[in-house]
């Protein structure tokens, strides 16, 4: 998937091949571990090949990216008694907590890693959490944790990579059920990196970011206020879900282009939301007042967010449900 950046027209899907030191040679694998692939690396120039950033290949189908719930599926009892109880209280710590997590300007202090590496690892992370069948709550701590971490230390273009995948590991160790192997990763990078550097790496950015790492993310504020919409009386339950599954796509986006890192997590998601009521021609829209941010710097973001979405009207596609792709595409016609 290539991801377009505002600040310039087209960047690779892949990233910059990590360093020049020569590959091992790759292990044999079992047959349901995620790997590159696996074929003899050739020698000489066309050995870069193989150590460059690629999404995993993938022979069965991949993972459904999300369920639309049907036009007359409600929230569920127990979820809107839950947030009926707990919702907007939950809701205001997170966004206390939103300064102390959100990094700004992470590649101020990064000499070797520009705004288009960044941008190629996190467009090579999009297919990659995909394909394992994570949530977009994995991706969002991701991106996160990379980003607090380059705030911090100085990295080597050749190791941005490994800071890549150690960064999907610690945060899938967070909140999926069945976290990716060391050697699965490992396998992703063309065995270019060991498991010692990988763990050491993950030992590092745990000290460094001081285990603070449930960090409020998009994806926490897409689910609030989608909650919410469907807690006001004329809300339309299918309007709402579709919202959020086509939201969800454009802060996939977002998260990749760097332009976007000034926005707090909970702008991003009620402007996303916006744009999708926008794109999908809701009759009943979600209130963007209720995020409390001021009409200018809404309509700042939600001006940005059009702009992205204009230059990636063959990506977006590739990050959303069929169902609201089509709807999407009958739209524009």
């Amino acid at each position: 998937m290539v991801i377009t950046r505002i600040s310039q027209e087209r960047v690779a899907a892949a990233a910059p091949a990590p360093g020049g030191r020569p590959n091992p040679p790759l292990k044999r694998r079992r047959n349901e571990d995620v790997t590159p692939e696996d074929r003899p690396e050739p020698p000489g120039d066309a050995a870069v090949a193989c150590r460059q950033l690629r999404a995993p290949v993938k022979k069965s189908k991949p993972p459904p990216v999300g369920r639309l719930r049907s036009r007359g599926e409600p929230m569920r009892p127990l979820e809107r008694q839950i947030f009926r109880d707990y919702g907007q209280s939950w809701y205001r710590f997170r966004k206390e907590l939103e300064s102390k997590f959100h990094p700004f300007d992470p590649l101020a202090q990064q000499p070797q890693i520009t705004t288009d590496a960044r941008c190629k690892l996190i467009s090579w992370l999009i297919p990659v959490h995909k394909h394992f069948g994570f949530s977009f709550e994995s991706l969002c701590l991701t991106v996160n944790t990379l980003d607090r971490f380059l705030t911090t230390t100085p990295v080597a273009a050749d190791c941005f990579q490994l800071l890549g995948v150690t960064s999907l590991f610690i945060s899938c160790k967070q909140v999926e059920v069945h976290p990716p192997k060391v050697k699965q990763l490992l396998a992703l990078c063309c065995d270019t990196f060991s498991r010692q550097q990988l763990c050491n790496l993950e030992c590092i950015i745990l000290n460094k970011l001081h285990f603070n790492l449930s960090a409020p993310t998009i994806s926490f504020f897409l689910e609030h206020f989608t909650h919410m919409r469907m807690e006001a009386c004329e809300a339309d339950v299918w309007e709402a879900n579709n919202a959020k599954a086509l939201a969800k796509g454009v802060a996939e986006l977002s998260l990749a282009d760097y332009a976007f890192n000034k926005y707090m997590p909970s702008l991003l998601a009620v402007c996303c939301l916006g744009l999708a009521d926008q794109m999908l021609q809701h009759q009943k829209p979600l209130d963007l007042h209720l995020s409390d941010y001021p009409e200018g710097v809404l309509q700042d973001c939600l001006d940005k967010l059009h702009l992205l979405v204009s230059l990636n009207e063959d990506s977006l596609p590739l990050v959303l449900p069929p169902e609201i792709s089509d709807q999407c595409l009958h739209l524009e016609k």
